[in-house]
């Protein structure tokens, strides 16, 4: 007896039915609309399975605010806002807290109204959600189960290869679960599925290798098996008990994680069409993708406890971790073989022939190792290289005409590739499945191979298809036949897999590395013959800058000496000390000439080295006081001699300046640096001494700042705390 006070959870029931109206309405392209089925809320039902119950609490405060199924019967009618922990018996709140996940807290069996109930609860959206249905009883003690599914799981572990795997799957799980038929369910690429094994009675007929259609399991379903692993309807033919709230303004619960949740009325009609009374999938979920499905089907109403759900939940990860190994362990060895292939390739690319010859000589090998009946290697100009089956030249341009388009990388594959619309048909035949390698070499080459038709039958659970005398507005009940309906599909090679598109980038590679190489080989003994025929001249060459250099540091020197005999002549300090400045900048000059010289970068100047040496002379003409007080920090820049010269004149600007009016006339310490970032080289020139003193601009500063503005850089003067620190900032290479 229902509470006056209580309403059936009903705003989302209207949505429902609207949305399941549109999911049966034809599609103009097919059967169904799919994607009004992938927008039905499942999660949000409004509504439990009857075989149990559910309470929902505030979390805030364990007050039960609502529920569903025969509540009042185990605790009376005055069972809304009473608190959880009371109506149980136990402290669910605190248990729940203490749970390591809690989308599924597993609230243990306790005795309720005399029966005994397993109780699970659940965190949604601050509320508690309590599961409440009846306990199984089995004469097994949970450390036979436990011993049970180790047995298998071993079972599993030495199963011969993944048919025996999935049969052995199929009849344990049928032995645990009790159903009269069990299937294991496998999604394909497109999400439709078939069966890959097998265990029933007579209740049912056969299954196997039967497909079924992507929209028998709409999207927003098969997200949910991602969530609950396992999924149980005891009777297909159930009416829902609605959820129950006390007042108005109910909330609408995502129920995605209670067992007991009521599911799609297309789902159950669904299962009474296929003659399917109870029902229960266990996900098999590989790498976190649902891989596929164990599913189970009884013909009259069959419970599955709590335990056996949990026990196949086990069992179900235990396969999923299986199907991984064996699949990894397949791989494996596919990739050994191709790799033994790759290796013959590699020793038919090291023989000392053109590129034509080594592909001829590969041709077979390649051929075996994608395992394709044909294979070509074709240039504009022609074949190159030829194995096995494949079709006219002609017929090879006018494929890779259709596929050239595609390319991705330089590579298409494609294993359905008889079904193009433009394909000739009698292509079909020899070039069903085609992997196309482009060569980005001096001449673009393409590695093709083919693989002949696979006329495939697909043993269809049903018609997928849409009707001929269907329309738009038809409506659709799920489907009502399920015997075996045959399909011929033509146009389709075997699948070229993931290992052999992986094979496909390597080949390029090691076919590009090996022409790379080829072409060093010959651009080597090119330029080696070249450097032969230039030695004579750089021999000469040689001789006529050593003569340039001499007659250049003879005439620096010359107008350095001439400069000196003038000082001899001139009393006035003034003039002496302007003439000696010349001079300084005129032995920068001649030691980036001879630097220029020296140096194997012809044109270019380790600006470290050329100001290290500079910087000797200039403080060996200052005297032994000053050049013991001076530091430098250079690091290796490169740049052209002109530049070079030009950063040279303003270091010997910067230190003679130091040397003049830093401290008086007399010794003291300075340093210079410099660095480089990016395009930048900074110098930095610093003294400890009176700082700026001068007020107007002479010969020297107006030469040093044009030079900095030539070079396109700028000069900034700071306090050096005490002394003057002056930065100069230059492009390496001129923008």
């Amino acid at each position: 007896m229902k509470s006056a006070a209580l309403q059936p959870l009903s705003p989302r029931s209207a949505f429902s039915r609207k949305t399941t109206k549109r999911c049966l309405e034809m599609s103009p392209d097919g059967p169904l609309d799919q994607t009004a089925c992938d927008r039905e809320p499942i999660h949000i039902p409004g509504s439990i399975q009857p075989h149990g119950m559910l309470l929902v609490a505030e979390l805030a405060t364990g007050r039960t605010m609502g529920g569903a199924g025969d509540i009042e019967d185990c605790f009376g009618d005055d069972w809304i806002g009473r608190g959880i922990n009371d109506l149980l018996g136990f402290d669910a709140l605190s248990r729940t807290a203490q749970a390591p996940r809690a989308h599924e807290v597993i609230l243990g069996k306790h005795e309720v109204g005399g029966a005994v109930l397993d109780i699970l609860g659940h965190i949604s959206d601050g509320y508690l959600l309590v599961e409440l249905e009846p306990a199984g009883s089995s004469p097994i003690t949970p450390e036979q189960s436990l011993s049970n599914l180790d047995a298998i799981a071993h079972r599993f572990e030495i199963a011969a290869d993944t048919a025996t795997l999935f049969q052995h799957a199929a009849t344990d799980f049928r032995k645990l679960t009790g159903f009269d038929r069990v299937m294991i369910y496998q999604f394909m690429e497109d999400a439709s599925g078939v069966v890959i094994a097998e265990d029933r009675n007579e209740a049912f007929p056969a299954f196997l290798n039967h497909h079924f259609p992507a929209s028998d399991i709409p999207k927003q379903a098969r997200a949910l098996y991602l969530r609950n692993r396992v999924r149980a309807i005891p009777d297909a033919t159930y009416s829902p008990a609605p959820l129950r709230w006390a007042g108005a303004g109910a909330p609408v619960l995502d129920l995605s994680d209670v067992a007991l949740r009521s599911v799609s009325p297309i789902h159950l009609q669904y299962l009474r069409n296929m003659g399917v009374r109870a029902s229960a999938s266990v996900s098999i979920i590989k790498d976190g993708i649902l891989w596929g499905l164990v599913a189970c089907h009884n013909a009259t109403p069959l419970e599955m406890p709590f335990a056996i759900r949990a026990a196949a939940m086990a069992l179900g990860s235990s396969l999923a971790r299986q199907i991984k190994a064996k699949d990894e362990a397949e791989n494996a060895r596919e990739r050994l073989r191709l790799r033994a292939h790759e290796d013959r390739l590699v020793e038919s690319l090291l023989i000392d022939a053109p590129l034509d010859e080594q592909l001829t000589a590969a041709a077979s090998n390649l051929r075996q190792m994608m395992r394709s009946d044909g294979f070509v290697a074709i240039s504009p100009k022609g074949m190159i290289a030829q194995s096995g089956t494949h079709p006219e030249i002609d017929d090879i341009r006018t494929l890779l005409d259709l596929v050239t388009p595609k390319l991705r990388e330089g590579i298409f594959h494609s294993h359905e590739f008889g079904r193009t619309p433009r394909l000739p048909n009698h292509l079909i035949s020899l070039a069903s499945g085609i992997a196309v390698l482009r060569l980005a070499l001096e001449e673009e080459i393409f590695l093709v191979w083919f693989r002949a038709e696979k006329v495939q039958v697909v043993e269809w659970a049903g018609n997928p298809h849409k009707n001929p005398g269907d329309t738009i507005t038809s409506p659709l009940t799920p489907r009502a036949s399920f015997a075996a309906w045959s399909e011929e599909v033509r146009g389709r090679s075997n699948y070229w897999n993931n290992n052999k598109i992986d094979a496909l980038h390597r080949v390029g590679r090691v076919i590009y590395d090996s022409d790379q190489r080829q072409r060093i080989d010959r651009l080597n003994r090119a330029l080696q013959k070249t450097l032969e025929q230039k030695e004579e001249l750089l021999k000469q060459k040689d001789f006529l800058m050593r003569e340039i250099n001499h007659r250049v540091q003879n005439s620096l020197q010359l107008v350095s000496t001439f400069l000196k005999m003038q000082t001899r002549d001139i009393e006035d300090p003034s003039i002496i000390q302007h003439l000696n400045d010349a001079r300084s900048r005129i032995s920068a000059v001649a030691l980036v000439h001879r630097r220029l010289y020296s140096d194997n970068h012809v044109g270019s100047v380790d600006l470290a080295r050329y100001l290290s040496e500079l910087s000797n002379e200039l403080f060996l003409s200052m005297g032994e006081e000053w050049r013991s007080r001076h530091t430098s920090n250079f690091s290796p820049v490169l740049m052209d001699a002109d530049r070079a010269i030009n950063l040279g004149l303003i270091f010997s600007e910067l230190i003679t300046n130091a040397n003049k009016y830093a401290y008086g006339g007399a010794p003291g310490p300075t340093s210079a640096s410099l660095d480089h970032h990016f395009n930048q080289a900074r110098l930095v020139v610093a003294d400890s001494g009176a700082g700026k003193t001068r007020l107007t601009s002479g010969f020297g500063s107006k030469m040093l700042n044009a030079i900095i503005v030539g070079l396109g850089g700028e000069l900034q003067e700071t306090d050096n705390n005490p002394g003057l620190r002056i930065i100069v900032t230059v492009p390496i290479q001129f923008q």
